[in-house]
């Protein structure tokens, strides 16, 4: 199914391609009454060009506002699944799960309470200025998959190919103009050897850290209000010190209990339950699959060790996990020798594209499904009337800046540069439709991020919530869209105009 946006695009391709029809069918009109020029044909004057140009432009605005009513029409599912590898649910025998932001939900008071007590932990044990404490948690400050720079102290969104994306990056709590990142890195682009790992982490020698997870939102907002703590008083400090400062306290948080602590004395206030989890797990008990509940754990951790109705671990040698029994420690490894689970019949899901999904899918030959939260809200945005107004015209802007940058001279030029202008200004509104700093967890302008990037290779499927699988049968086959690749797509000015729409929908299609 085509998205909003998709349609947008092809939108864009049609008002433009009604434009070349129309000009070519006005020239043809006038040839026949007499020598008299149509604004269609480029001019050979300075003011004429400028004429003719905008004459182009104020067309298309028309032809492109006839078309958003059709596009309204096609609007996207927000609790549809996504297919990024063809999979039959037939194949499928065991279903396995991760369980924070998996099978429950938090709500953001579990981030404002993490942020906090690893605020309090800096001043407390690491001895950090106590004025740090002003600063609360704001949960529309980052979105998850942006890249941190430890030696800069920066933090950045980055496309799939390693181009930072001008004016989303951060120190401290203000952008950084894109003057001083291109000075700071010699240009946009971030070398493979600085950036992040294969699992996201900033080690031997990468200075970048993708934080891919949920909880690693207040973990960024927090090194983001420390480091404008430091700048705004002008406090001489080693950014290496303070992320690692920074990464301790958050892990603190967890590991001492702190947030297990909060969250069993108010479980109403920190935990969702999704509505409709039961409901998922019911129907595949139904059906006959296995389903098991799995959290990840380092390789390191000793063998499986069971635990009684009393939560007390047993010294029992573990030869194989029982149904409704319940383990502690252990690993992945050991868990798949004691239960044989390996290819394809497994289909796990989980938030984590690295911790959750990599391995599994890699080493393993496991099924892969990401719950993705951000997915449904990206998706009501893009359904909005304002922004699918503002995507149409953007692809049709382009459309005519390709197409009209032939002409070379001044006056060209100078209407050229005005179309650039407004073009940048609406790629800037459309990612502040998102995230005012950050934009869209899943695009850069025209690119995916590199965090879709990651989500393509590791996940067969995604979704907003494992309650979007009630909406499909048990023996369902998800099939990925034949994505055409850019040259087998004609260029826009090569395209015949009837088909250029379908074509442009089909190469947008998740």
């Amino acid at each position: 199914m085509a998205t909003a946006a998709a349609a947008a695009r092809g939108a864009g391709a049609r008002a433009v391609a009604a434009l070349r029809s129309g000009c070519r069918t006005a020239a043809r009109g006038r040839s026949r009454a007499g020598p008299a020029r149509s604004l269609c044909t480029a001019p050979g004057t300075a003011p004429d060009m400028k004429r003719y140009l905008w004459e182009r432009y104020r067309e298309a605005k028309r032809s492109t506002a006839e078309l958003v009513p059709s596009i309204m029409s096609n609007l996207l599912n927000p609790d549809a699944i996504f297919s990024n590898n063809e999979m039959s649910l037939s194949d499928i025998e065991i279903y396995g799960f991760d369980y924070d932001y998996t099978l429950v939900f938090y709500s953001r008071h579990l981030h404002t309470l993490i942020f906090n007590a690893a605020r309090d932990l800096l001043i407390n044990e690491h001895r950090y200025p106590a004025e740090i404490r002003k600063y609360e948690y704001d949960p529309n400050f980052a979105i998850r998959g942006l890249h941190y720079d430890v030696q800069r102290a920066v933090l950045m969104k980055i496309d799939a190919f390693h181009y930072i994306q001008l004016g989303t990056v951060y120190r401290g709590l203000s952008v950084v103009p894109d003057e001083e990142v291109i000075e700071m890195y010699e240009g946009s682009h971030v070398p493979l050897e600085q950036m992040s790992d294969f699992y996201g982490k900033s080690s031997h020698g990468n200075t970048m850290k993708q934080f891919m997870d949920i909880f690693s939102l207040p973990e960024m907002t927090l090194l983001s209000c420390v480091n404008e703590y430091f700048l705004k008083n002008n406090i001489d400090y080693e950014p290496v010190h303070l992320y690692k400062d920074v990464k301790d306290s958050i892990r603190d948080v967890h590991t001492k209990g702190i947030m297990y602590r909060a969250i069993e004395a108010d479980v109403e206030k920190y935990i969702c339950y999704p509505e409709q989890t039961r409901a998922v797990l019911a129907k595949l008990a139904d059906h006959g699959k296995k389903m098991f509940l799995i959290t990840n754990s380092p390789s390191s951790f000793v063998p499986f060790r069971k635990v009684n109705e009393k939560g007390v671990l047993l010294w029992d040698k573990i030869y194989k996990l029982q149904k409704g029994q319940i383990y502690k420690q252990g690993n992945l490894y050991e868990f798949l020798k004691l239960t044989g689970w390996r290819g394809s019949k497994v289909l796990y899901f989980g938030d984590h594209i690295y911790s959750d999904l990599a391995d599994l899918t890699l080493k393993h030959g496991w099924r892969t499904g990401a719950i993705i939260p951000e997915l449904r809200s990206e998706l009501r945005i893009m359904n909005t009337e304002q922004y699918i107004q503002t995507m149409t015209w953007l692809q049709t802007l382009t459309g005519l800046l390709e197409q009209m940058q032939v002409h070379r001279d001044a006056e060209s030029q100078l209407v050229l540069q005005e179309w650039k202008k407004e073009r940048k200004e609406m790629r800037e509104m459309t990612k502040g439709s998102f995230n005012t700093q950050f934009g869209s967890l899943f695009r850069t302008d025209q690119n995916p991020t590199y965090f879709l990037r990651r989500l393509s290779r590791f996940a067969d499927i995604y979704m907003a919530s494992l309650s979007c699988l009630l909406s499909y049968d048990v023996s369902h086959t998800f099939y990925p869209r034949r994505t055409p690749l850019q040259h087998e797509l004609p260029a826009w000015s090569d395209r015949p105009p009837a088909t250029r729409l379908p074509l442009l929908q089909e190469a947008q299609v998740k």
